[in-house]
């Protein structure tokens, strides 16, 4: 296997270590979610680190839904989990699920009861709570730890026939309520719960906890490298401690790195399903969410989102990421596959006094350093729109737009020199008038005249109104996740709707384009668009402008 050139890091260099000892013949890696909501910018990380890994060392990376709390899970959130790991660009060698493997974790419980490494336990969760001790003082063995294996064994089958009910009683493995490590106290590997799971039905009235199926459905699955999140770091002993005491197929190895914290942004799965519940936000996947599917209807690109899991990088230093490195990633991507168009987001009319003749048709790239993705017709005439902001009558210095007694280029067009201006009753300019010069159309000038400002425009006729919809930063402080109730610190610019002008051509449905409106932003079109009926979203600015307000 060849290692590429990319930037290395400390997992990685083990793998290319252990496959250049012969330790390992294939790398097999699995992105395990619950699928209890929608995936996030976090998620973005470990997706990019496993399939990432997989791929560059010819392995295999399994998607697998750890699927044992059936209350919280659903169709809908794996359908979305299954979109956004293919959005990113990835494919699973195996689709799996922790409840196909029920049947067999349930085996390997009755092996550790008849080995008497667990036990059927009866207290409520209040003693077990009150009996687990604390980080300085050990815990109180349970009444019930000394059962038999056989009572246990009995005990365990009247759980899974659903003779017990909700809370009578569970199974924890029998290690050691001393232990310095809390989650080796004998932790719980099965609970009772009367409810239909999505997948495996009412077959079950148990379930299998985390802790107990995540080391085992690895084991399955020959997954040689369980990369977590170091908030695992302290479970490791129990994954070890499981593996070794089953008859498992084979020994996954768990190591850990430092999760994704995103300024700005809250990760939390029951914060942001409040968001969406409380109608804060329209949905999970409303573009101000920091959820995969928020990012791509907002108009991030999965290869900007590659590019900045890649810039972060892996350690096990836990830090916080500012936003500027994800939105300055997405900016890099999108500089060079936008489509390049012209929108007026605040019209002023300019009307081209000396234009006598039929309106001009021009045939303009919609990259001009991408000539694969075409071309597109726009129109000048007599009466067009600029931006507001490009025209001033009392321009501050360093002003090179239009103003009295001035000259700028329309981009694509002519150059234009200022004649006249209409003021209204309440002394604010409606209209510009300007003398287009014919001998300086853009790609054909041979006047020699030089201009410092370009500018962008619309022609009036032939431009559609379409809705913007400006996206901010959802928050207006860097720690949102700090809050008990984010919605209190939700940025009330967060999503400001309007319009603009648009030429023809941004009017036709192009659902997978990404666009760069000159002089203002990047912007995608949103799912709701229909034909008379565009909607642009605002990704990310040209600018970091959040970098000026700090």
């Amino acid at each position: 296997m060849i290692v590429s050139e990319k930037p290395t890091n400390f997992i990685r260099t083990k793998i290319a270590d252990q496959i250049k000892q012969g330790q390992i013949q294939e790398i097999v890696t699995r992105f395990p979610p619950e699928p209890n909501g929608y995936l996030h910018v976090g998620h973005a990380k470990s997706i990019c680190l496993n399939f990432g890994l997989a791929e560059e060392f010819g392995g295999r990376c399994n998607l697998r839904f750890d699927d044992t709390n059936p209350e919280k899970e659903s169709q809908e959130y794996i359908d979305a989990i299954e979109a956004d790991v293919r959005w990113l660009g990835f494919e699973w060698a195996e689709l799996c699920h922790t409840a196909d493997y029920f049947d067999q974790l349930f085996e390997w419980a009755l092996h550790l009861i008849r080995n008497g490494d667990a036990y059927v336990d009866e207290q409520s969760a209040e003693e077990m709570r009150a009996n687990r001790g604390t980080l300085t003082e050990p815990g109180i063995d349970s009444p019930y730890r000394d059962r038999s294996p056989e009572e246990n064994e009995a005990l365990f089958l009247k759980m899974r026939d659903g003779e017990l009910p909700e809370g009578a009683a569970i199974l924890r493995a029998k290690i050691s309520m001393s232990a310095p490590n809390v989650n080796l106290r004998d932790p719980a590997l099965y609970r009772i719960r009367h409810i239909s799971h999505p997948r495996a039905g009412d077959r079950w009235c148990i379930y299998p906890t985390y802790d107990y199926a995540h080391g085992q459905s690895d084991a399955i699955e020959g997954i040689t490298h369980s990369l977590c999140t170091l908030e695992f770091e302290d479970h490791r002993p129990l994954y070890e401690w499981l593996l070794k005491k089953l008859p498992v197929p084979s020994r996954p190895k768990q190591t850990e790195f430092s999760r994704l914290e995103l300024e700005g942004t809250v990760t939390s799965k029951r914060k942001l399903n409040a968001l969406v519940q409380d109608g804060h936000v329209s949905g999970w996947d409303d573009p101000r969410m920091p959820t995969i599917a928020g990012m791509r209807r907002r108009g991030y690109s999965p290869e900007g989102i590659r590019l900045f899991c890649e810039r972060i990088g892996v350690t096990r230093k836990p830090n916080t990421i500012e936003l500027q490195i994800l939105e300055g990633s997405i900016r890099d991507d999108l500089e060079g596959r936008a489509h390049k168009a012209m929108a007026v987001l605040d019209p002023l009319k300019v009307v081209v006094t000396n234009w006598d003749q039929a309106p001009l048709e021009l045939d303009v790239p919609w990259h001009p350093k991408r000539p694969e993705l075409g071309s597109r017709t726009m129109v000048f005439g007599r009466e067009l729109y600029i931006d507001r902001s490009d025209f001033e009558l009392e321009p501050p210095e360093g002003f090179f737009r239009l103003v009295p007694g001035g000259s700028v280029r329309l981009k694509y067009g002519f150059i234009v020199d200022f004649e006249d201006v209409i003021l209204d009753v309440d002394g604010r300019v409606s209209e510009v008038h300007v003398r287009y010069d014919p001998e300086t159309r853009s790609g054909q000038d041979q006047s020699g005249r030089k201009v410092k400002g370009t500018i962008h425009w619309v022609h009036a006729e032939s431009a559609n109104e379409v809705d913007v919809r400006m996206y901010d930063r959802l928050f207006t402080v860097p720690d949102p996740g700090n809050y008990d109730d984010p919605a209190s610190v939700i940025n009330p610019e967060s999503l400001i709707d309007g319009k603009a002008m648009v030429e023809p051509a941004l009017s036709n449905l192009m659902p997978d384009a990404y666009f760069q409106f000159e002089r203002v932003g990047f912007f995608k079109q949103d799912p709701e668009s229909q034909d008379g009926q565009m909607i642009y979203n605002r990704s990310v600015t040209l600018k970091d402008a959040w970098a000026k307000k700090k």
